[in-house]
């Protein structure tokens, strides 16, 4: 008599890395069709209406001058936040596989305080002004405090704890703002400066702003492509990673570059946004599962998605004025966020 042994089961977490087909197809399908839903909304939507034939009109070069000037303020504005909401979506997936840490957020790299007390020093000592000057003063900012964290967290050390990396991230952060605000409350005019900023916007955002951080974007992303299948093995212990034939050392410090460059690159471009690169992966996790090539496609559509989206809510939800898109992602991200964490299947990495 023969006996029929029984198939062995896939672990869990490798049924996690392959949701159904159909669900992923439709999430993809609806993705899409939602970006390109608020990217025509961002360039009809805005304080000032103008009839949508005069827009597209204006986009072929033959539409009144009205109608010109405000294509010449929202396509610039419409892009920026399609490259802040990538980047900050990827930098988010990546910060919360690197430490393995669901509630990971790039700004624990100590990114958005070191952009803020460069652009600080630089409006209270150096006289700059424009969103332009800010621009290097933020990126320069950013780079350098991640870098700090960098060495002070160990990122080379592949046996050095995750919980290290945050633990040094929230001191220097915490040193850093400590610094912004004794430079805003000594010069008035510094904190009246900052105050949009440090909000979060958009506005006045052309190419002079975005393409200087540009290539520092690309290969941000280039980077996060290159360790995707490596970060699958990271997030379940560098034992086993290493035991797959992963350089644990080597991917940390590709990530940590990456981070550095999106996150550093988009705080520069739109001051400090919350909540995008906190949110966004619980939402694409839930989705499409915890393939990190997965989750970085999905996080870098949706941020996408919901840096344009807020923006264009922004336009409206306070006339005749503007609530900065900053503000606008708090108070969408922190309700979905709760939403999200109270689903064990969502809060997983």
């Amino acid at each position: 008599m023969t006996t029929t042994l029984p198939r062995p089961h896939a672990p869990a977490a490798a049924r996690r890395l392959r949701p159904p087909r159909r669900r992923a197809g439709a999430w993809v399908l609806g993705a899409v069709a939602a970006l390109g839903a608020v990217v025509v909304l961002s360039l009809l939507v805005g304080a000032n209406p103008v009839p949508p034939g005069d827009i597209w009109a204006a986009l072929r070069g033959a539409g009144t001058a009205t109608a010109q000037l405000v294509v010449d303020q929202r396509v610039p504005r419409t892009l920026a936040g399609l490259a802040v909401g990538a980047a900050l979506g990827v930098a988010g997936a990546l910060m919360q596989a690197a430490t393995r840490n669901a509630l990971a957020d790039p700004g624990l790299l100590g990114v958005n305080a070191g952009a803020a007390v460069a652009v600080a020093v630089g409006i209270a000592f150096l006289g700059v002004t424009a969103p332009v000057g800010y621009m290097g003063l933020a990126c320069a900012g950013a780079l350098v405090a991640a870098s700090t964290v960098h060495l002070l967290g160990g990122a080379a050390d592949p046996r050095a704890a995750p919980g290290r990396l945050v633990v040094t991230g929230v001191a220097v952060g915490a040193v850093l703002a400590g610094l912004t605000t004794g430079i805003t409350l000594t010069h008035p005019d510094t904190f009246d400066r900052m105050r949009g900023w440090s909000a979060g916007s958009l506005l006045e955002r052309g190419p002079q702003v975005l393409l200087p951080v540009l290539p520092l974007l690309v290969v941000g992303l280039v980077l996060a492509a290159g360790v995707a299948r490596s970060l699958n093995a990271v997030a379940l212990g560098p034992d086993v990673a290493h035991a797959q034939g992963v350089d644990v050392r080597r991917t940390r410090v590709l990530v940590l570059a990456a981070i550095t460059l999106l996150a550093g690159g988009a705080t520069a471009v739109a001051g400090p946004i919350t909540f995008v690169g906190l949110m966004v992966p619980h939402v694409v996790r839930w989705v499409v599962g915890t393939d990190q090539r997965r989750v970085l496609a999905g996080s870098l559509v949706a941020g996408c998605v919901l840096v344009v989206a807020s923006d264009v809510i922004g336009r409206i939800a306070v006339p005749p004025g503007e609530m900065p898109v900053g503000v606008v992602t708090a108070f969408v991200g922190a309700p979905v966020l709760i939403a999200l964490a109270r689903r064990r299947r969502a809060a997983a990495l």
